[in-house]
């Protein structure tokens, strides 16, 4: 069977599992930045409760398989009552995944606004909320933004994980077709091709256009 003729049979499937995919993508994405800018700027935090928090979150997800941490998140969190379905068991955990290494990537972009910086908002006396969110945040926001794009990427090859635990995206979809035509080459080869185009063609310059703004919002243009 030629790639087109598999297209016109299995594509309906195909672009149903391409949906999930970007689905489970945007919302993992969410989940991720989220909980990279809590866990970044807590792991600056004084407090040393909300600082080791920050710390044990981080080093538990970069130090464990995704794997484990979604089966876990699905098979294992209702034996201590929190029952997640399958959907939003794989988003919530290839975002915790990533958000993990995102925090570090927070810290760090805060931690390299220039010094003269900081000491202009002291100077200005505005309160620690009002320093990091109107003239550090903003800055550091330009240097997370590269990484960033670079974490998106991986985060949407790891939402291919979903499909162990039945969530019907992109790589289920295929696995499913293989299974029943055994046309490996041609339904692989057309999942290859469209994870290529999702991260090529959208994820990055969607990435190099938010560079290009911020640097624009900060005169850095």
């Amino acid at each position: 069977m030629s790639l087109w003729e598999f297209l016109e049979t299995y594509g309906p499937l195909i672009a149903s599992g391409t949906y999930v995919t970007i689905v489970q993508f945007l919302l993992a994405a969410a989940v991720a930045v989220v909980v990279a800018l809590a866990a970044g700027l807590g792991k600056r935090s004084r407090n040393p409760l909300i600082r080791g928090l920050a710390v044990v979150y981080i080093e538990v997800f970069r130090g464990t398989s995704l794997l484990v941490q979604l089966f876990w998140i699905f098979y294992v969190l209702p034996l201590f009552g929190i029952s997640l379905d399958k959907f939003t068991a794989g988003f919530v955990s290839v975002g915790l995944n990533v958000g993990s290494y995102g925090a570090e990537i927070v810290r760090g972009a805060i931690q390299a606004v220039p010094k003269g910086q900081w000491e202009a908002a002291y100077a200005l006396s505005m309160s620690p909320a009002k320093r990091m969110r109107r003239i550090i945040l903003p800055q550091a926001l330009v240097l997370m933004l590269p990484p960033w794009g670079n974490l998106l990427i991986e985060l949407l090859k790891g939402t291919a994980l979903v499909a162990l635990i039945s969530v019907t995206d992109l790589m289920f979809q295929t696995r499913q077709i293989n299974a029943s035509t055994f046309l490996s080459a041609q339904a692989f080869g057309t999942a290859l091709i469209v994870y290529y185009i999702l991260a090529r063609f959208i994820i990055t310059p969607v990435m190099r256009w938010l560079e290009r703004v911020m640097a624009r919002r900060l005169g850095r243009a």
